[in-house]
C-alpha cells in the first residue's frame, strides 16, 4: 500500500492536469469558435461549437447557477478532506479527475459572465444533438465510472477489499479440514507385505517350492 501523502500528492498533480487542460482548450475555443457556428469532426457524430451554458449537462437547472457553484464547492472541499485516508491509486486518479473537473468548471463559474457564482461555463464538444460539453465534464464523467467500478468490487478509499459475509462463509466451508485422515492410497499400490490382487504374497511363493 502506498503512503496517504504520496497519493495526495498525486491526485493534486491529476487535478491541475485536468484543470489547464480544461482553462487551454476553453481559451483556444473563445478564439478559435464562432457561438452557434458548429464544426465537424466526426460527421454528425462529433463537432464543435461554442456555447455558454449556465447551467448543468444537458442544460438542466439553467435557472440555478448560484446553486452549481456551492455545489462544485462542496465537491471540491469534501475530496481534499478525504484524500488523507486514500491507500488506492484507482481511488486517487478517480478523486484527481473529480476534483480537476469541478475546479475547471469552478472557475468558469467564479469569474466568467456575468457575474460571480454566476458565470456561465464554456462548453465546445458537441456529441451528435445530445449535449455539449469540455474537457471538465469528460474529467468528471471518467471519475463518476471509475468509482462505479471501485464500489461493485468493494474497494475502500484506503485500499481494502470489502467481502459479503455470505462470500467469506463459503470460502471457509470450501477449506480442508485440518484434522481429516490423509487420503487413501491410489488404487494399484499396495501396503507393505501385501501383494495385489491375483498375485501370492512373497510367502506363500516360498511354501509352493
Amino acid at each position: 500500500m502506498r503512503r496517504p501523502s504520496s497519493l495526495v500528492l498525486w491526485l493534486v498533480l491529476l487535478a491541475v492536469v485536468v484543470v489547464v487542460l480544461d482553462q487551454g482548450t476553453k481559451v483556444w475555443a473563445l478564439s478559435a469558435l464562432t457561438e452557434g457556428e458548429r464544426t465537424p469532426l466526426l460527421g454528425d457524430l462529433l463537432g464543435l461549437t461554442l456555447v455558454f451554458n449556465p447551467g448543468a449537462a444537458l442544460s438542466i437547472a439553467t435557472g440555478m447557477t448560484w446553486v452549481l457553484t456551492l455545489a462544485a464547492i462542496a465537491v471540491t472541499v469534501v475530496v481534499l478532506k478525504v484524500s488523507s485516508r486514500l491507500g488506492s491509486r484507482t481511488w486517487t486518479v478517480a478523486l484527481g479527475l473529480l476534483l480537476g473537473g469541478a475546479v475547471g468548471n469552478l472557475i468558469d463559474r467564479l469569474f466568467r459572465e456575468p457575474g460571480v457564482a454566476r458565470g456561465h461555463v464554456v462548453d465546445f464538444i458537441a456529441y451528435a444533438d445530445w449535449f455539449v460539453g469540455n474537457v471538465a465534464d469528460i474529467a468528471i464523467v471518467a471519475a463518476a465510472g471509475l468509482m462505479i467500478l471501485l464500489g461493485m468490487r468493494g474497494i475502500a478509499l484506503d485500499g481494502t477489499r470489502h467481502v459479503e459475509p455470505g462470500a467469506s462463509e463459503a470460502a471457509q466451508d470450501g477449506a480442508p479440514d485440518a484434522g481429516a485422515p490423509d487420503a487413501a492410497a491410489p488404487e494399484g499400490d499396495a501396503p507393505d507385505g501385501d501383494a495385489p490382487d491375483g498375485e501370492p504374497a512373497g510367502d506363500e511363493l516360498a511354501g509352493q517350492r
